[in-house]
């Protein structure tokens, strides 16, 4: 029996986006994806007020993931903005 390939998520949206062919990809659409997707990661060096970090330290492990969710969310209004 032959076994099948395996397609990961990654892939069927790469896929999805080649086969668009420079076409504009619904909204709706853009919003399923976002759960896949997986930005690059830099490591930077970033200076930040004492008090705004140790109050996301005081919430525990994973501050810095919280701090990037944060900037991420304000970006995100950001751009929403700017298209309005």
């Amino acid at each position: 029996m032959k076994q099948r390939k395996r397609v990961t998520k990654r892939r069927k949206i790469a896929r999805l986006l080649a086969s668009a062919d420079g076409e504009k990809i619904p909204l709706g659409l853009m919003q399923e994806w976002r759960e896949y997707y997986r930005p690059i990661k830099k490591p930077v060096t970033l200076r930040v007020d004492a008090d705004v970090l140790a109050w996301f330290k005081k919430q525990g492990r994973g501050y810095q993931t919280r701090i990037n969710r944060a900037l991420r969310k304000v970006m995100a209004e950001e751009m929403e903005k700017s298209v309005e």
